[in-house]
């Protein structure tokens, strides 16, 4: 891991400062540790568009009373602070901390290894959190240090074995591809945890939800149905909210009744099948996803991401139609892999979002999610007598054993022909004799 010979601490900086009081420096300490926390949360680069964003989204949060001191003093630290940056930046400091450095480190490494956006983020996210447990440099070079953390993970968090998993992979990865430690040997013992059973909405749960899921807001007096026609999609073909979102309009076969997945979960492509039932409504889309294309054309917009090597073997599908996004966001962003302005698509949260009101709406009172729609699909094929081996490879389950898992709840209900005792009472009537001795 590169190590700057010229490092600058913005905690040991405002400890030694002698332009502030005690009291100020611990308020100023409060609402920078806010501000720091906030922003590595969200992957943010220390500087005046990040506290433009804490400020707005975090201080003036809708619903919360400030009172005018705090606006006052919070207002100072963050300019104290952005002081303090342009100090570093004059005298070629780096002020990033130890757990940023890790992070970077890491995202570096990932993007050399080739992994997926989601992998460096979740391994990003681990470095943060063991920069923060070891403290300082030395200790986080350390397998011991390492160990006791995962340690602790095991141990004193109650977090799934997919969770405990996740974090070994993690720092198995900064030591091997940061470190340049061959074997990293972690002398912990992940805990097993049992398997829970998927949130399955019935048919009729199903069906009231979609109902419920409204409209995004009116374009030109027309109003686009694309969370509707998104959940539709979803539970019509059991595509990941990753997948779902990310579709593309060369992906989507209407005529033949196909949807093809690239690059799913494990790098793997599959096909799954297509609702004849929503081939309208998706025409209907991809022509207002064609008509946002056409309005970033014209404004000369940079084309859509396109991942690895395919950008540099077709350098000018991410402006053609066929590479844009079926549902695409309403507003452009910056890319944060190169920092250009381009149309994202639809984001997975406030897709989420629009199902959990539906849901609401809809007086279901179960934990759903969009996952729910997926796990629908699955449990209503095979209700419907459909092969496990079918469902797993519609699903892009690497195992066979992910996808019996809807046998808990499939076949318990109707695939058995169980029949609950309680119900052979229904109708039973008692002879009055033995009602009257049993009385």
């Amino acid at each position: 891991m590169k190590m700057s010979t010229v490092r600058w601490c913005w905690r040991k900086d405002l400890a030694e400062f002698r332009g502030l009081s005690y009291q100020e420096k611990t308020g100023f300490l409060l609402v920078l540790e806010w501000f720091e926390n906030f922003r590595l949360r969200n992957d943010w680069e220390a500087g005046r568009e990040a506290a433009r964003i804490f400020w707005k989204t975090e201080v003036l949060r809708d619903g919360v009373e400030r009172e005018p001191w705090q606006l006052e003093q919070w207002e100072a630290a963050l300019r104290w602070y952005l002081n303090w940056l342009k100090a570093c930046a004059d005298a070629e400091a780096d002020h990033r901390s130890l757990p940023e450095r890790l992070r970077a480190a890491v995202n570096s490494a990932g993007a050399r290894r080739g992994l997926a956006r989601r992998t460096k983020q979740c391994y990003g996210a681990w470095a943060v959190r063991y920069a923060a447990f070891a403290g300082d440099e030395r200790e986080v070079m350390k397998v011991e240090t390492a160990t006791r953390f995962l340690a602790s993970v095991v141990e004193d968090e109650d977090c799934a074995y997919s969770t405990q998993k996740q974090a070994l992979n993690a720092l198995a990865f900064f030591f091997k591809q940061v470190c340049g430690m061959a074997e990293p040997i972690f002398d912990v013992k992940l805990r097993r945890t049992g398997s829970s059973v998927p949130v399955v909405l019935s048919r009729g749960e199903t069906q009231r939800l979609l109902e419920h899921v409204e409209d995004s807001k009116e374009k030109a007096n027309k109003p686009v149905n694309r969370y509707r026609t998104a959940a539709k999609l979803q539970y019509g073909t059991g595509l990941r909210l990753s997948e779902l979102v990310s579709l593309r309009v060369k992906d989507v076969d209407l005529e033949r009744g196909r949807v093809t997945v690239r690059q799913g979960k494990g790098g793997k492509d599959r096909m799954t099948v297509l609702p004849q039932s929503l081939v309208k409504e998706l025409e209907e889309q991809i022509e207002e996803a064609r008509a946002v294309w056409q309005q970033d054309r014209d404004a000369n917009l940079a084309g859509v991401h396109i991942p690895g090597a395919l950008s540099r073997k077709f350098r000018r599908a991410a402006e053609s139609f066929e590479w844009f996004w079926v549902f695409p966001a309403r507003q452009t962003s910056i890319d944060p892999e190169c920092g250009v302005e381009r149309r994202h698509h639809l984001h997975g949260k406030v897709y989420n979002e629009a199902i959990k009101r539906a849901a609401k709406a809809a007086s279901i009172h179960k934990r759903v999610t969009s996952h729910a729609l997926r796990h629908g699909f699955a449990t209503h094929l095979l209700e419907s007598g459909m092969d496990l081996r079918r469902i797993q490879e519609l699903m892009g389950h690497e195992n066979i054993a992910t996808t019996e898992i809807y046998l808990h709840v499939a076949l318990e209900a109707h695939g058995l022909g169980v029949r609950s005792p309680l119900d052979t009472l229904e109708g039973l009537r008692i002879p009055r004799g033995i009602e009257a001795r049993a009385a």
